[in-house]
């Protein structure tokens, strides 16, 4: 009779989980194929070649993976739905990986990557390029002499480093604004902002006060700010639509007029033991009427 895949993947996950020492394990020397069909995995991703990546990654009804954003997948179809909702919204991907190291011991294989999720939307000047640092493990099986990805956790390597690519490129230092006492003073963060999530390309508007507090048209949504320092804006989220609520962080630009960063989850539902900064996503903040002050 066969074992069921979720007593074959606690077996498997337990033996990834000590990855870290394989000196003290007999693990298999040659891991090219190991390493290909990961190396093929990301390349199929990239090209948006979904029968590819189908052929490489286990249909078991009861096999359970984790991405950014809490968000869950368990069994092929709820995956594949969401696989071809993303290779439809985006012009092009690029995954490049930084780092990669792969261990196996008999069918049995694991992984751990580094890389970098770039997404381009749009085409011409209005196109925008989003980049997500990303942590990779997972466990793969040997069936019929191939290599298969059997169960997978991403997260953002770090989450403040989760920003448009044009941002990485721009390494001026943020200048303070002082007031009349010498003393950092906030701008007016008051009016209407267009907001996009970049990963999934939802859109909304915020009404925010001086102080930036104020609702978003998102699940009667209401951003706080509780912080800003050097154009650096900080606050909180609270979506009682869909009962979550967390944190974001924003750059703000020079002028004022548009701010871009991150956003990640503090609680969902009766879930609240989220680690911060680790499940969210990339935004960008475009105020629809210039503030008096900008230049």
């Amino acid at each position: 009779m066969r074992v069921s895949v979720v007593v074959r993947l606690i077996v498997y996950m337990v033996i990834g989980g000590v990855c870290w020492v394989p000196a003290a394990m007999s693990v298999t020397a040659d891991t090219t194929e190991l390493e290909t069909t990961v190396r093929s995995l990301v390349r199929a991703n990239a090209e948006k070649d979904l029968p590819a990546m189908s052929r490489l990654m286990a249909h078991d009804a009861d096999i359970t993976s984790y991405t950014i954003g809490g968000r869950k997948y368990v069994g092929w179809p709820e995956l594949e739905r969401d696989i071809k909702e993303e290779f439809a919204k985006v012009a092009a991907l690029d995954l490049p990986i930084s780092e990669l190291k792969v261990w196996s011991k008999g069918d049995i294989g694991w992984y751990t990557m580094e890389l970098d999720y770039v997404r381009i939307l749009g085409q011409g000047p209005d196109q925008q390029r989003a980049v997500l640092p990303l942590r990779e493990t997972g466990v793969l099986e040997r069936r019929n002499g191939q290599w298969i990805l059997l169960s997978w956790h991403e997260s953002l390597r770090n989450a403040s480093g989760a920003m448009p690519v044009e941002d990485r490129l721009n390494d001026a230092a943020p200048r303070t604004v002082a007031s009349s006492t010498g003393r950092p003073s906030v701008p007016d963060l008051s009016g209407e902002w267009d907001i996009l999530e970049v990963e999934d390309d939802k859109r909304y508007r915020a009404t925010l006060d001086k102080t930036g507090n104020g609702p978003y048209t998102q699940h009667g949504g209401r951003f706080v700010t509780t912080k800003y320092a050097d154009r650096l804006w900080q606050g909180t989220w609270q979506q009682p639509g869909n009962d979550r609520e967390g944190e974001f962080e924003l750059l703000l630009s020079e002028d004022g007029t548009q701010a871009k960063g991150v956003w990640w989850y503090s609680r969902v539902g009766t879930q609240k033991n989220i680690p911060p900064r680790e499940h969210g996503g990339t935004y960008v903040w475009k105020r629809v009427i210039p503030p008096p002050t900008a230049q």
